[in-house]
């Protein structure tokens, strides 16, 4: 596969928000969102026993396949040598593409309405405060997920500028906020890495 990195921290997002992982982050994805805020382009190949034995150097015993887009690389051999050698394997998708059905926890962030996945663990969508948000939502509500969660988008990628950037991202916050208390069926779901300062 190719390897943009792997490295050790605690998840940042989502169901497992501070639980420390190894994070395998797989080079390349199908899709080009404009708020991307992951340099995942670049990578090395690796072999199966490489990559492993850089997941063996942490005591973590939860590892996250991440990208870019697991779905184009992430093979059902892989996350079964990770499952044998005792890893919760946690994968973080857009969806479009099949996931490994041996997985033990998908969750997925559609970027789009090409989802081929029926059925994930989680689904962790972005909250864009662009008055389409009620509209999102509903689009993606026949997807089956034990956990739902509203992420505010981080527009750091899009505004330039500190202070209107800074003014944008408490306005999604608070909105986000709002409408997740007229929606209780979602969970926020918060960037705390970056709020840490951590990867």
């Amino acid at each position: 596969m190719k390897i943009n990195e792997i490295f050790y921290s605690l998840q940042g997002e989502g169901r497992f928000a501070g639980h420390a992982a190894v994070f395998v982050r797989l080079s390349g994805c199908n899709l080009a969102c404009p708020f991307c805020d992951t340099q995942h382009q670049d990578g090395r190949e690796m072999t199966d026993d490489e990559i492993i034995g850089e997941i063996r150097k942490y005591p973590a015993r939860h590892a996250v396949i991440t990208g870019g887009e697991p779905g184009l690389q992430l093979t059902r051999e892989f996350v079964d040598r990770l499952r044998l050698d005792g890893y919760f394997v946690q994968v973080e998708t857009n969806g479009t593409l099949p996931i490994p059905p041996n997985v033990d926890w998908v969750t997925c962030s559609p970027k789009t309405l090409d989802i081929v996945l029926e059925r994930v663990d989680e689904i962790k969508l972005l909250f864009h405060d662009d008055g389409h948000d009620e509209e999102r939502v509903r689009l993606y509500e026949p997807i089956e997920a034990r956990h739902r969660s509203l992420q505010p988008c981080d527009h750091a990628m899009t505004v330039h500028d500190d202070d209107e950037c800074h003014l944008r991202n408490a306005a999604t916050l608070a909105n986000c906020i709002a409408f997740i208390k007229a929606h209780p069926a979602w969970s926020l779901s918060l960037q705390t890495h970056k709020m840490l300062g951590i990867r």
